[in-house]
């Protein structure tokens, strides 16, 4: 089936602590958002497209004028919320019967290895959402200032990719948007999809902090194959 993969990029700078949205931020030379592009470009044939706040899309085609990237996609305006943006990336694709990746602009770490393995498992189980175990202690807040142990092992963090069936994707999102929808997978399993979790990647990090810059910046100095 072909291939397609929405990349979500709305963030802004706040937590960042910067004027400059985090997708545009330089990462080893070039724009966080442009690793996470070539990526994709390196996993195979994928129709890549692009999901920018109207705002910020003329920002981007400025950026890469200047760096020239040999990335092949298209650009998607955003909506209020990731839901309508994703519906919105969603409404770029003509096929029904197809594969559908929904991946974080700001996680530029993503192996070719990670993403081909996530639509391999989408067309066999339907969904396939990227995840890791926790590795430190986790307390579940109770009343007040009080909390309580949890047994981290029933737990996972949830990454992207996150792919889907397109006829799934596109059923799930003919819904109304609830405030509880936190990611895709929430979606598709509100509308009755099962959903499967499968094996992630610790290096494939989101940039949300400075701390988070200087992670993914030793990361790829060392050469992890990102």
């Amino acid at each position: 089936m072909r291939r397609y993969a929405i990349i979500v990029a709305g963030g802004n700078g706040s937590r960042m602590k910067s004027e400059t949205p985090k997708q545009f931020l330089p990462l080893c030379g070039k724009p966080v958002l442009l690793h996470t592009l070539e990526a994709f470009e390196s996993a195979g044939d994928i129709g890549i497209i692009l999901v920018l706040p109207a705002t910020q899309i003329r920002a981007w085609y400025d950026i890469v004028s200047e760096k020239g990237p040999a990335v092949s996609y298209q650009v998607v305006e955003g909506g209020a919320t990731r839901f309508h943006s994703v519906k919105n990336g969603l409404g770029a694709i003509p096929e029904k019967e197809a594969l559908v990746a929904v991946h974080d602009g700001v996680r530029p770490l993503v192996t070719p290895a990670l993403i081909s393995r996530s639509y391999e498992a989408a067309s066999r189980l339907g969904a396939a959402v990227t995840a890791v175990p926790l590795k430190d202690s986790i307390r579940q807040l109770t009343t007040g200032d009080t909390s309580a142990p949890a047994d981290r092992e029933q737990f996972r963090l949830v990454q992207t990719p996150q792919a889907f069936r397109v006829s799934w994707m596109k059923s799930a999102f003919e819904r109304p948007y609830k405030p509880s929808y936190t990611d895709c997978a929430s979606v598709v399993e509100d509308a009755g999809y099962p959903v499967h979790l499968i094996e992630g990647d610790y290096g494939n990090i989101k940039i949300t902090t400075p701390e988070d810059l200087v992670v993914a910046d030793a990361l790829i100095r060392a050469g992890k194959n990102y």
